[in-house]
Parts: structure tokens; sequence; C-alpha cells
């Protein structure tokens, strides 16, 4: 499997996790990690973590999920430490 395909399973178990969790919950960017890996190493999932923050920018955006800290929205790509995954909050017009 390449990156490309990779990268884009990431995105869609983000969405699907997200969419069994109720409004408002999150999901950490591990749980896609280890819902997307199937290889025989149990610790293997951790290889793909930046993987999955990639994948969760790139819904971020798309406008599909926000990323936080702490419950407050923050900047993935200047993120350090843990992260969270939501849905993003409809936007007004």
């Amino acid at each position: 499997m390449d990156a490309e395909d990779v990268g884009a399973r990431l995105e869609r178990t983000i969405l699907d996790l997200l969419a069994q969790r109720e409004e408002g919950r999150t999901i950490c960017p591990s749980d896609a990690a280890r819902a997307v890996w199937s290889g025989p190493e149990t610790e293997g999932w951790r290889d793909l973590m930046e993987p999955a923050r990639q994948a969760a920018q790139r819904l971020v955006e798309a406008g599909e999920v926000e990323v936080t800290q702490r419950g407050e929205v923050v900047d993935l790509p200047t993120a350090r430490g843990p992260v969270r995954i939501r849905r993003a909050a409809p936007r007004s017009r």
C-alpha cells in the first residue's frame, strides 16, 4: 500500500470513527492509526501517527474536522503534544 492509499484510508477512518461518536466528542489520531494498521507488529501503528496527523490536517483544510488541545481549537502544524480531532462546527452563513 502506498502513502497515498494510507492517507486516504486514514482520512476515511477518521471520519468513520467520528461518525460513531456523539456530536462534540473527539478521537485521538492514534485511534485512526490503530484502525488502519494491519501489520504483524503490535506497535507498528506508531509508524502511522504522522500520516494520521497529516490526514487530519487535510480534513481541517476541507472544513470537515477541527483539531483541539485541552478543548481549544489549535493549528495542527504548530501544535506540540497530544491533540484530539472532532467534527467541525457548522459554519454560520
